[in-house]
């Protein structure tokens, strides 16, 4: 059954076109992914599916009734002071019923009261109806998938909630509403990949349709049977899994690239003949295919996926074979210890990639690294011949209150002005673009921009926080690729799978103030956690079945 049908929707602003002649159409239970460049409208179709903004031509048909799901929806917690209550907001009706419930029955204690008993029956019999006993269920099991503590959830307060704990709490909000259509704008932002594995089974088993937007290949592979692909101004629906969209769209940009190589080789012919007959002979001739030129449709090449970015990392000097060490590390913050008497290596080549929960301590104990704050106890340090490129998460690397220009002139001080505008330019800013000041940067811009400060380093060890946050596939690809012709070691830290996987080729996992190291890329630490995962399962089935029969011999006896 259709629910959404778009049809040759465009959204323009003023003289700027977003998208045009947009047409799919959603059926129930389908799980789309949105894909494409930051700035190519992603965002702007939730709007447009939500009906909170009306095409500018075209139109928009949603099923009667339909109950559209969005998570900005699902911000505003009201009155609701603890994290259990934010979740269970949409509920918030029929939990107020509950409570009645109780008072009326404990007043019907001592009562013998028909009118209160006959209201109790009616709240009861509502209460049943509308999934009351489910809610706490539904509420505990998706706030503990989520990463949260069910149980501590009920009087943990929300101001105690760092920005990526919000968003979680959110998004546990915006899963248990009641909806027909989930719309999940970058779901995996806040979440570890223990919770991104939780969320992908959550979403592949749910009846409901499912429309996110995400830049997580991984993710995507995992969840989606329908991508839309925004390409330039215009975007293109695909059936199938994203793996099956990446070669479809591979095949449909040759496809597109022979016909335009084509149509630029009769056009060449055409204007040689105008050329050489114009003034001769056959000039007749020569006017009319100048004619038939000028009114011929001119087919396009293929967009250029990563744009104008470039990227491309360079070492300075080789480094010598021990990058880093760790003797009897000690980090805490605050009161909370994070890591507890480690000892770890990091040789020249490595690409170690590092792992953990939300809050484990991976961003502080690459702070500490680059010396942006000391060890608690024991040493953590680099060797004396690497030179470290850091690029934090948070973005503190690009100075907010200088222009673009400015800030690439600042890292090359002898470069005439072409040199940067044309370094610029490789990472999508040209022209008066590079007197932006940094402040007024979207996310995925200002990213952008530490990249390009990061290319300038010619560091042999590079120390990435999140490098993938605010990229689109894009750039995260063109990212990965440079980082895999790189010749220094590599430490990063990433919920990005994909990227583990193409890159890392060690692994330091963090949990419960220890670090395990795993010998091995990203791609077998996960086949044998599925494996200890596995044989886990195996003894706790055991263990249960050992039970019940000691169980029953105690029974018969």
């Amino acid at each position: 059954m259709t629910q959404i049908a778009v049809s040759g929707a465009a959204v323009e602003f003023g003289a700027t076109t977003l998208f045009s002649d947009l047409t799919f159409t959603v059926a129930a239970g389908e799980r789309w992914g949105v894909v494409g460049r930051n700035g190519t409208g992603k965002t702007t179709l939730f709007k447009l599916l939500t009906g909170d903004l009306a095409p500018s031509r075209g139109q928009v048909a949603r099923q009667s009734g339909l109950i559209v799901s969005l998570l900005g929806q699902h911000r505003d917690y009201g009155s609701a002071a603890t994290v259990w209550e934010a979740a269970a907001g949409p509920f918030a009706e029929l939990l107020a019923l509950e409570q009645s419930l109780a008072d009326q029955a404990e007043g019907l204690a001592t009562t013998h009261d028909e009118a209160a008993l006959t209201r109790y029956g009616r709240d009861l019999e509502r209460f049943e109806r509308e999934g009351g006993y489910t809610i706490a269920p539904r509420v505990d099991a998706v706030l503990q998938g989520l990463g949260f503590d069910a149980t501590k959830a009920r009087t943990q307060r929300l101001e105690t909630l760092s920005g990526g704990e919000r968003g979680r709490v959110g998004l546990a909000r915006q899963l248990v509403a009641p909806s027909d259509i989930l719309l999940l704008d970058e779901p995996t932002n806040h979440l570890d990949l223990e919770t991104t594995a939780w969320l992908e089974q959550y979403l592949r088993e749910t009846d409901r349709t499912v429309i996110l937007v995400s830049h997580d290949r991984a993710f995507l592979a995992a969840v989606v049977d329908h991508v839309l692909h925004f390409e330039g101004d215009s975007a293109t629906p695909y059936v199938g899994s994203y793996e099956a969209f990446v070669a479809q769209r591979q095949e449909r940009r040759l496809a597109q690239q022979r016909a335009f190589d084509k149509q630029q080789k009769v056009i060449a012919a055409q204007v040689d003949y105008i050329a050489r007959n114009l003034a001769g002979v056959n000039t007749k001739q020569a006017k009319g295919r100048r004619k038939l030129l000028a009114r011929m449709p001119r087919l396009s090449a293929p967009i250029g996926e990563d744009g104008t970015m470039a990227l491309r990392l360079d070492v300075a000097e080789r480094g010598g074979d021990q990058v880093a060490v760790a003797e009897k590390l000690r980090i805490a913050v605050e009161d909370r210890v994070l890591i507890e008497r480690f000892d770890g290596r990091i040789m020249r080549g490595d690409r170690l990639g590092i792992i953990g929960p939300n809050g484990a301590g991976k961003s502080t104990l690459l702070k500490t690294l680059v010396g942006e704050r000391p060890a608690d106890d024991g040493v953590l340090r680099v060797g004396n011949s690497i030179r470290v490129a850091y690029y934090d998460q948070q973005l503190g690397q690009v100075p907010l209150d200088k222009t673009l220009y400015e800030a690439i002139n600042d890292l090359r001080p002898q470069w005439e002005r072409r040199l940067i505008q044309g370094h610029l330019g490789r990472f999508g800013f040209s022209g008066d673009e590079v007197q932006r000041r940094a402040e007024t940067l979207s996310g995925g811009e200002r990213a952008r921009v530490a990249l390009a400060m990061l290319m300038l380093t010619r560091a042999n060890l590079l120390v990435l926080d999140e490098p993938t946050n605010h990229l689109d596939v894009e750039t995260i690809e063109v990212l990965e690729d440079a980082i895999e012709t790189y010749d220094g070691t590599v430490i990063l830290v990433s919920h990005d799978r994909a990227m583990l996987r193409a890159l890392a080729n060690r692994v330091w996992v963090l949990h419960d103030r220890h670090i395990t190291a795993f010998d091995g890329t990203f791609a077998e630490w996960e086949v044998a956690s599925e494996e200890r995962a596995h044989a886990a399962a195996v003894r706790a089935a055991e263990e249960v079945a050992l039970r019940r029969v000691d169980e029953k011999k105690r029974t018969a006896s």
